[in-house]
């Protein structure tokens, strides 16, 4: 079961696709983010759904929030399908060990073993204020991402 709104987002240290660490302190450190585990890169919902998040980029912009992925892939991987699709937003790899972040909010499928379709905004205080999910195969909406930036 995922967190919910109200619960601590546990702390992380992840590299995105550029081989960086991004650490969830950093990214909360002033302004809200949107943390959106998904199952694997270059898959076809996954790449839909990021597609269309990067398609209204604006609405994250316009709220204040820094859209953020995470999945279990590598980070060459997360690279090149970055690269691929021109996303402007940073994809984490929750690669090793693997899965703990997903697993830490909730969101890890043991028997998959990838992350869940879960999202998460979390404040500026890094604690949680708005989740959602969505079953293995069925894409999250536009229309759920803009009523949990409302939670902001």
């Amino acid at each position: 079961m995922i967190l919910e709104p109200g619960a601590p987002a546990p702390g992380f240290a992840l590299v995105n696709q550029f081989g960086q660490t991004t650490r969830l302190s950093d990214l909360v450190g002033g302004k809200p983010v949107a943390l959106v585990f998904f199952p694997l890169a270059f898959s076809r919902v996954c790449q839909g759904e990021l597609c269309e998040l990067r398609d209204n980029i604006a609405v994250f912009r316009g709220a204040g929030v820094e859209l953020v992925g995470v999945s279990v892939d590598s980070k060459h991987t997360l690279r090149a399908w970055a690269e691929a699709e021109a996303y402007e937003f940073q994809l984490l790899a929750d690669f090793w060990p693997h899965g703990a972040v997903a697993s830490a909010f909730g969101a890890f499928d043991e028997e998959k073993g990838t992350a869940e379709r879960a999202t998460f905004v979390i404040g500026a205080d890094g604690v949680i204020r708005a989740s959602f999910a969505s079953p293995r195969g069925e894409a999250r909406s536009l229309e759920q991402y803009r009523a949990a930036l409302e939670s902001i």
